[in-house]
């Protein structure tokens, strides 16, 4: 039966490894709907969207004493806000303490943005929180959200209202549900793009998110849509992506790929080979997402992605649920995307369709404030431009530039210490928000790479890269900053008595012009410390500049290197 995109999809009936043959995996469609877990019985319980009238009503007035354990540290994720981690807890307690010995009495709070540009008076919103409940936190996220810290759960209902009044939510923000969505932020400006995204993005998150069909699936569900040629939304590394291609008869839509996921088992997505149309975009997004829902692996939460369906089925096999249970039609075959053309980052100056232009700002790692926020709004403003966007790469973008004011708008967006002529380590360093706040994190982060780009910016001024080499720095193996996609991937995690990161070298994705995207190589028994993080960059990057061969990628030459030269 052909269902509307409006109805809800329902079934008739690397290095990731499926359950072993035979065993309940908790799947809805196959092993029924009793929970095997105790996350999956308190989603059983309720709607836990329903979770938002009592921190409104109760908890608000009451404080975080009275919160109950499974709302505090489960059904609270899908308002967006976690607790944050207690300082002073030194890191060789993470794995030793639950959450509840971790976690503080403030929480870390998102912001849905779901790639959509946002207009001066949602920047103005977004900042003056960030100054009024967050200690002047707001950090944008590598999923193009902004991330606030020390929020008082006596100020979430005040949070709410501000962000709702100008159409922005924290809804679904994190939990197991359709998270904040990864979009092109140059969507509908860009000269060069091949398909708005906008209008589908749009459509999928008003039909479905808060929708409580979707609103217990078997854990996180990332969306990535993008028309523009840089291959801008790290496609492989999503649950579901939509990537814009042109078919030769049915003109402009999208490339399908499912399956993508980091963490400690990290798999790169597939295509499934078909061409969606963009009207039919909505009822694919909600047909991948029901299966998920309904054929994802609920009894273990560390089996519980769809990358582990993905690695059972197949595509092939995938593919043909998705027509026959979901759909109700086959969907043609479709062409995959060109090889990705420009940078993804979007950093610098760029022309617009209508002859204005867009400027890419490169904040250190994401770090942002309130304060900066309100200041970016009042500088775009003053160059004619209403509208900013974030990036997935932990970048900023003005967008509507006027041509007579980008001079302007660069000099004083460098006074703000943003800047759209970063050095190479400065444009192409990310960091995960580490110890500062995470309870899972072993080491420091953003402090770090703050350090080690001042380090290298100046013991590396001398080497000219023929591209940027990506330094990614995680704080526990859960990949939040990307290390397996990255040049040089820092895996924090404790050593022996010691903290140190594991490094993984010459990933990267289809963005970073590569023929195609893989995951990095693990060097054996190599552990840098942070002492030591700047002299071990240093020493790589002169090695691969000493020894590459030709026009060799960063990448290429991690792969074939001898390990002697990668330590």
């Amino acid at each position: 039966m052909n269902q509307s995109p409006a109805s809800t999809p329902t079934p008739a009936a690397s290095r990731v490894r499926p359950p072993r043959e035979g065993q309940s995996k908790g799947q809805w469609a196959v092993d029924g709907k009793k929970p095997l877990n105790h996350n999956e019985e308190f989603k059983s319980e309720e709607d836990p969207l329903a979770v938002r009238q009592r921190i409104v009503d109760v908890y608000s007035q009451q404080g975080i004493g009275s919160v109950p354990d499974d709302d505090l540290h489960g059904r609270f994720r899908w308002l967006g806000i976690y607790t944050q981690r207690k300082p002073g807890i030194d890191a060789r307690q993470t794995s030793k303490l639950d959450a509840g010995q971790l976690s503080d009495d403030y929480f870390m709070m998102r912001v849905r943005i779901d790639g959509q540009q946002l207009n001066l008076e949602q920047v103005r919103v977004l900042g003056q929180i960030g100054v009024d409940f967050a200690r002047d936190t707001a950090d944008v996220s590598d999923r193009q959200n902004i991330q606030y810290h020390w929020i008082a759960i006596e100020d979430v209902p005040e949070i709410w209202r501000r962000l709702e009044s100008v159409g922005l939510s924290t809804t679904e923000a994190c939990g197991d549900t359709p998270r904040g969505f990864l979009a092109s932020p140059v969507a509908g400006i860009a000269a060069d793009e091949v398909i708005d995204p906008t209008p589908t993005v749009k459509a999928i998150t008003e039909r479905w998110i808060g929708d409580p069909d979707f609103s217990n699936l078997p854990r996180k569900f990332k969306t990535a849509i993008t028309g523009h040629p840089s291959l801008d939304v790290v496609h492989e590394i999503n649950d579901i992506s939509l990537v814009g291609v042109v078919h030769p008869e049915l003109g402009a839509g999208y490339d399908l790929w499912v399956g993508g996921g980091l963490s400690t088992t990290p798999r790169l997505a597939e295509r499934l080979g078909v061409f969606v149309r963009p009207e039919d975009a909505v009822e694919v997004w909600a047909g991948v997402c029901g299966i998920f829902r309904d054929y994802g692996y609920r009894k273990l939460r560390t089996k519980a992605r769809l990358k582990f369906l993905l690695a059972e089925w197949g595509p092939e096999k995938f593919r043909q649920v998705l027509q026959d249970e979901y759909l109700g039609r086959e969907l043609p075959d479709g062409p995959a995307p060109a090889r990705a053309a420009g940078n993804a980052d979007h950093i610098g100056v760029h022309d617009q369709k209508d002859g204005r232009k867009y400027v890419g700002f490169a904040p250190t790692v994401g770090r942002l404030s309130g304060t900066i926020l309100n200041g970016i709004a009042d500088l775009a403003e003053a160059a004619g431009s209403g509208r900013i966007s974030f990036t997935p790469h932990q970048k900023l973008l003005v967008l509507d530039v006027d041509p007579a004011k980008v001079d302007e708008l660069v000099a004083g967006m460098e006074e703000l210490g943003l800047t759209a002529t970063p050095s190479p380590f400065r444009r192409a360093t990310m960091a995960c928000t580490g110890i500062e706040y995470c309870k899972l994190a072993f080491v420091e982060t953003k402090g770090l790479a703050k350090q080690t780009i001042g380090e290298l910016e100046q013991r590396l001024s001398d080497v000219n890269l023929p591209t940027p080499i990506s330094l990614n720095i995680n704080g526990c193996p859960n990949s939040c900053a990307r290390i397996q996609i990255a040049d040089i991937g820092l895996k924090g995690q404790l050593a022996g008595d010691e903290f140190a990161f594991q490094v993984h070298l010459g990933g990267g994705l289809a963005s970073d012009q590569r023929e195609e995207a893989g995951l990095g190589r693990t060097v054996r028994g190599l552990k840098v410390t942070a002492a030591d993080l700047p002299d071990y960059v240093e020493r790589v990057t002169r090695s691969y500049l000493d020894t590459h061969e030709g026009d060799e990628t960063f990448a290429e030459w991690a792969h074939r290197a001898e390990e002697d030269a990668l330590r």
